[in-house]
């Protein structure tokens, strides 16, 4: 890994590639600009870290007060390739100089083209695809929510437990956590149904991966009817639910079910794609080939860009001018798309995330053994999570410990690496390192990890 990262960052040298704290976090500058954030952003948009940054590339942030912190985030998921890649940069920037907008619905041109010929080549499945380019993960959903209702003439659409989708209100109601996300902001779309998600650590007995398809398929047979639901739309390892990966056989007895049924097997891989678990996309470690993906976050290093791909016939089913939007598959975006995977294939970067979790889920494994209040270890890639429960009760009743997790991500804030929270129950701390983050960083923020945990 660490040779191609160091090819990768060859060109970036005016970002060290090192921790240097010289104020606190945040610092006085950080200070005064939170205080104009304050008086001028709707208190409704949160900051976990108010921390404004500067600059940032391969796995480290740069303030505004010239501090260096280590990027355990990659702005959810979204900076794979790492951040202001050089390439990204290069072909983003030609594009701005060319044009920066037309509307592909009106006077088309040939990054959109080019982006969707790649997702229909990279996303698992060997039969003819379609994409359609949007703008968000969660106007990528709802747009597969259409297409599903359109293709199966059924309304009903099956979320489950735990699931994020966005904060839209049709993926608000996809979506299960109340707080921060839902509260206040009913009513919801309708026609949206929760089923029982494969929770491994949270099951109240062992049961197979097969046995939780079970019992989430009896709850759709008898509580929506089989007869009127057009789609199951599933995280292959939830997000924001808690980096929650269903038991093995979980995913494919559902999309054997669903191809049973008549029922399209949607996969939101917004957080999940794009090399992030060891795989192109996360579907790939159980051989599934969903009938539709949505994309986001990963695709375009970092511009706003997102996709949703799948079978021709499904993706074609819509009337013309059914899909769309003015500023779905920007230019500028679509550069950045093409740049970002040209990297993620050329840097072998499926290969950097499995090398990014051997060195890290070791060591998480090993601070589970040393902490009681690790209740698990989880995730795949370089998606991976601990969920910290009360001690004494990791072998019983697992109770949740969100003070615990938030107080151990705060003192990471403070020795210099940004590392995130999730959860249902807002207990889960997840690691979402760049694929192309230095190996040295990479030890360095799982010691600084260690020395929270301690306390």
């Amino acid at each position: 890994m660490t040779e191609i990262m160091d090819r990768d960052l060859a060109s970036t040298p005016t970002v060290e590639q090192e921790r240097r704290l010289v104020t606190a976090v945040p610092g006085p500058a950080s200070q005064r600009l939170h205080a104009r954030k304050l008086a001028a952003v709707s208190a409704g948009v949160g900051t976990m870290l108010p921390i404004y940054v500067e600059r940032a590339a391969g796995g480290i942030l740069v303030d505004v007060d010239g501090n260096h912190l280590i990027d355990f985030g990659s702005g959810i998921a979204v900076t794979n390739v790492g951040n202001a890649a050089p390439e990204v940069a290069r072909r983003v920037t030609q594009q701005v100089g060319e044009f920066t907008h037309t509307c592909f619905m009106v006077t088309p041109y040939e990054a959109y083209v080019q982006v969707c010929e790649a997702l229909n080549r990279l996303t698992p499945g060997r039969h003819e695809k379609r994409s359609a380019l949007f703008n968000t993960g969660a106007e990528a959903v709802e747009n597969a929510v259409k297409i599903a209702r359109r293709f199966t003439g059924r309304d009903a659409v099956v979320v489950f437990d735990h699931g994020y989708h966005g904060r839209t209100n049709l993926t608000m109601a996809m979506t299960a956590k109340n707080m921060p996300y839902k509260d206040g902001f009913g009513p919801f779309a309708s026609e949206i149904y929760r089923v029982p998600m494969s929770y491994p650590f949270r099951e109240p007995a062992p049961i197979s991966g097969e046995q939780a398809a079970a019992r989430a398929i009896t709850a759709i047979d008898k509580q929506v009817g089989i007869n009127r639901t057009a789609a199951v739309v599933i995280e292959p390892i939830q997000g924001e639910g808690g980096f929650v990966v269903p038991a093995p056989g979980f995913l494919t007895a559902i999309a054997a079910w669903c191809a049973e049924n008549g029922i399209l097997f949607v996969a939101d891989e917004v957080q999940t794609g794009f090399a992030r678990t060891g795989a192109m996309f996360a579907c790939e470690h159980e051989g599934i080939v969903p009938d539709m993906i949505i994309t986001a976050k990963g695709i375009a290093g970092g511009l706003p860009l997102a996709a949703v791909t799948g079978r021709a016939d499904i993706m074609d089913s819509v009337h013309g001018g059914g899909l769309g939007g003015t500023y779905g598959g920007n230019p500028v975006a679509c550069a950045g798309a093409l740049a970002a995977i040209d990297l993620i294939e050329g840097l072998d970067l499926v290969s950097a995330a499995r090398r990014i979790e051997s060195v890290m889920l070791a060591r998480l494994q090993e601070l589970a053994a040393a902490h009681p209040g690790i209740g698990d270890v989880r995730g795949r890639g370089a998606m991976l999570a601990i969920e910290i429960v009360k001690p004494g009760t990791r072998e019983t009743t697992k109770e949740p410990d969100p003070a615990e997790a938030a107080r151990i991500s705060a003192a990471c804030h403070q020795a210099g690496v940004v590392t995130l929270t999730c959860g249902t129950y807002g207990n889960v701390l997840r690691f979402l390192p760049p694929l192309v983050i230095p190996e040295h960083l990479l030890a360095e923020g799982l010691d600084i990890l260690a020395g929270a945990l301690a306390g």
